[in-house]
């Protein structure tokens, strides 16, 4: 008897977390369209028919107009579907296909197909271990094994997906794992359909082959291959988000927050899914000293980014805290501007004795682009030659419009230029950190280079003749130098680290520590550059609020008092000290790179990623926030530092037994992150 093979593609229109996603059209045709001809070119499938929602009208619509086979069922319990789609049909193997699946290959159904009849499994799956990118998920299972299923089921899951019930009893199957040798494991690319920019996605790679809806993997591995970037953008939804569970019901939990705020939440760099997914903890309730309290009730003490560098003093300092409020209660805005505005002026002016004037705003990305409006109204030029992470707005995202990959040695890989206007492209040119070469290069292919921005220092010193050929550049091409120290301000002196290289700018930036987590930023400059703002327009409502201005100058005076940037450079060569001496105890090889103040690290070993998101995993278990970047501050201290490493040493000795093994990644116990930043400048 000729076997009875029939795929069975489960649609519905209400995703949770996409809504009637699968109606979604791409070139004219939807996407269940496009998996209905993708599937269409099997050698092997006897027929294909949609498992829908009795309720799901719209749906039904377009199956009926697309004259497609379909069944309709219950909603919730799937099994049910499809048990009674296969039985009414004379199934004799299903070949399970979800609609959110818009690459699936008919070439690899076929494959596997052969080898499920080959060897007579009960069930063959390429997603036991996943190994193809997200979106080319196919189950083959016979009926006889389906229909125990649906029998025996007793459990929500089983019903909602089909196939748990073989695989949670794999000792009563036949079961097995498909993958090809010839392919890499590209299990970490997402090529399924669950959110927009998984849409995005799958529109531009469909757009790179011109369109052509039967495009096998054989090509699109090897677009991954060519060309990593595409997959960048929906990289941080890791395989089965939706159906991973909190290990409490919490409401404030990244699963519910991505549902109602676009990627999640406002920041890249407090984004758990870059951290460790599903385990780091998303919302806090209270921050004081270097603790912080999460919304689930628990402890830790944060041995990680520190506000994202914000908090050099601390959470929650006393003195600013009081002194904020005390301003708070004389009225925190006005129809005037509060005086706390001039005072602050005045002592950054006292700081950079070279300049002449400040603007003001709130955030590291606001000032660096009124300090690039600034330079450009000044210089009199459109172009910008930068070497640095400078934020992101439209005049920085820019450079990647000429390559996608232009930006990925300024801190950070993949960044996204959706919505940056087209017409910016040629306008920021990036160059490299210590290379004098690599500036002159740039700026002899682009004579309208009005401007020069760098971060002084990230990860690594700067040469002082790097600096000061800079300088002499600008002298000689009346160009304006900014040096962006929004993140090493206040971190090896009172003031920018550019004072450690005798070497002045013509305007300096400062942000994160100045307010102590009050949000605050300054552009500070010589008043030749300053004044041309007057022809331009640069102005904002909330730029003017006195709590920010009262948050620096509070700041500031305790800075002076403690010497702050003496004491935290001392916390980060005691942490690397430490670190140090318990990594080569247990045999760990281990660098460190950046500011002191700012204590980054890179374990060498070829599990060096596993082993980071191991030791974040460990180290949350014992209360403390840590990662590979530790952000010092004033409020760690000799007890809570010997504590940390103590614990830090406990997970070291793990790490030292499983260091080199094949399947280091057993250990870690949920999604690994995807890390966004790379370490070179």
């Amino acid at each position: 008897m000729v076997m009875k093979i029939i795929a069975i593609i489960q649609a519905r229109e209400n995703s949770t977390r996409f809504p009637k996603k699968v109606l979604k059209t791409i070139k004219n045709k939807s996407i269940l369209e496009i998996i209905y001809l993708r599937l269409k070119k099997s050698k092997l499938l006897s027929d294909i028919i949609f498992a829908v929602p009795k309720k799901d009208k719209e749906i039904i619509r377009l199956l009926k107009k697309k004259k497609f086979n379909y069944f309709c069922g219950s909603e919730n319990n799937v099994l049910q579907r499809y048990y009674l789609c296969a039985k009414e049909n004379e199934s004799d193997v299903v070949v399970r296909i979800t609609a959110d699946c818009p690459f699936v290959d008919f070439k690899l159904l076929d494959k596997m197909i052969k080898k499920f009849k080959k060897n007579k499994f009960d069930y063959l799956s390429n997603t036991i271990e996943p190994f193809y990118p997200d979106g080319f998920d196919i189950e083959i299972f016979n009926f006889q094994s389906l229909s125990i299923a649906y029998k025996k089921s007793t459990l929500t899951k089983h019903f909602e997906h089909v196939t748990f019930y073989i695989t949670d009893n794999q000792k009563k199957f036949k079961i097995s794992n498909f993958k090809e040798k010839q392919y890499l494991d590209y299990s970490n690319i997402r090529l399924t359909l669950d959110n927009l920019l998984d849409l995005e996605v799958i529109k531009d790679v469909y757009k790179k082959f011109k369109f052509n809806f039967l495009i096998t993997y054989d090509k699109i591995y090897k677009l991954i291959q060519t060309k990593p970037e595409l997959f960048n953008r929906n990289k941080y939804f890791v395989r089965n988000y939706g159906m991973i569970k909190n290990k409490k019901n919490l409401r404030y939990s990244f699963k519910n927050s991505e549902k109602i705020i676009p990627t999640g939440n406002q920041m890249l760099s407090k984004n758990p899914m870059s951290i460790l997914p599903f385990q780091w903890p998303m919302y806090y309730k209270k921050a004081k000293g270097c603790n912080i309290w999460s919304t689930d009730g628990k402890k830790y003490y944060d041995f990680s980014l520190m506000g994202v560098g914000a908090n050099l003093l601390g959470y929650a300092n006393d003195k600013i805290d009081r002194f904020v409020k005390s301003k708070i209660n004389l009225g925190s805005m006005s129809t005037l501007n509060c005086f706390e505005e001039y005072d602050l002026a005045e002592e950054l002016l006292k700081i950079d004795k070279w300049a002449d004037m400040v603007r003001f705003a709130k955030t590291g990305g606001e000032i660096n682009s009124i300090a690039i409006r600034i330079a450009r109204a000044a210089s009199g030029k459109n172009g910008i030659a930068f070497c640095g992470y400078h934020g992101w707005h439209d005049w920085y995202l820019s450079a990647n419009l000429a390559n996608q990959k232009n930006l990925n040695s300024h801190l950070m890989n993949g960044f996204f230029t959706s919505g940056v206007p087209k017409n910016l492209k040629n306008t920021s040119f990036p160059f490299e950190f210590n290379n004098i070469k690599s500036l002159k290069k740039v700026l002899a292919k682009n004579s309208d280079i009005g401007v020069i921005k760098m971060e002084v220092y990230r990860n690594f010193p700067p040469q002082i003749k790097f600096l000061k050929e800079i300088r002499n550049i600008c002298n000689k091409k009346n160009l304006v130098l900014i040096f962006d120290e929004c993140t090493s301000g206040f971190r090896g002196n009172y003031g920018g680290i550019y004072k450690n290289y005798n070497v002045q700018p013509d305007i300096v930036l400062y942000g994160k520590a100045l307010g102590n987590g009050y949000p605050i930023t300054a552009c500070v400059g010589r008043r030749e550059v300053m004044e041309t703002v007057n022809n331009s327009f640069i102005s904002s409502t909330f730029w003017s609020e006195r709590v920010g201005f009262s948050a620096a100058l509070a700041t500031l005076k305790e800075m002076r008092r403690i010497k702050s940037w003496q004491k935290v450079e001392k916390v980060g060569l005691i942490l690397r000290k430490g670190i140090k001496k318990i990594a080569k105890d247990n045999n760990i090889k281990i660098n460190f790179f950046g500011l002191p103040a700012i204590t980054n690290q890179i374990i060498d070993n070829k599990n060096s990623n596993l082993i980071n998101s191991f030791i974040t995993q460990e180290m949350l278990k014992k209360g403390f926030l840590s990662t590979d970047s530790i952000y010092a501050s004033v409020s760690h201290n000799k007890k809570n530092i010997e504590t940390y490493l103590e614990n830090l040493n406990d997970v070291f000795k793990v790490v030292s037994q499983h260091k080199d093994d094949k399947n280091f990644l057993k250990l870690i116990e949920g999604p690994l992150p995807i890390k966004p930043f790379n370490r070179m400048n």
